[in-house]
């Protein structure tokens, strides 16, 4: 896996996208940017959440497999805070936006949008594993 290691800031998130694309080049654009949205909701939240008294790094890891049809991995790794998202009730998005507790959308949509993800705590950091097949839907 290619990785970057940047710090987990907002204002990274054009260089971790930008970096995300340059792996995955000649991927379909509608499945490019349902990584990049995938990959730029888990980005975001750890740089809103993961290290609530100061700074610190996120490791992003991308890989393409040489299969039929092709599958990218996208891992992301903060040593922040012990978080797995994955074990937050989806929200019920069948109530109107008004009825509905706050949080957890975005994960939802990242796992909508995505063919697999997963979280493991591993050496003290929180890994979000993301897969996506790289053929568009007919």
């Amino acid at each position: 896996m290619t990785e970057l290691t940047i710090p987990a800031a907002v204002e990274n998130l054009g260089q971790v996208l930008a970096f995300v694309d340059e792996q995955l080049a000649g991927c379909p654009p509608d499945i490019l940017l349902q990584i990049d949205i995938a990959v730029e909701e888990i980005y975001v939240n750890i740089a809103h959440y993961a290290y609530p008294s100061g700074a610190g790094d996120a490791t992003i890891r991308c890989a393409v497999s040489r299969t039929s049809p092709p599958e990218a991995t996208i891992e992301l790794v903060d040593g922040g805070i012990p978080y797995d998202p994955l074990s937050r009730k989806d929200p019920d998005i069948t109530l109107d936006a008004e009825e509905r507790q706050i949080g957890g959308l975005g994960i939802f949509m990242v796992k909508d949008m995505m063919d697999h993800v997963s979280y493991r705590r591993e050496d003290g950091k929180n890994v979000l594993t993301m897969k996506k097949t790289l053929r568009s839907k007919a």
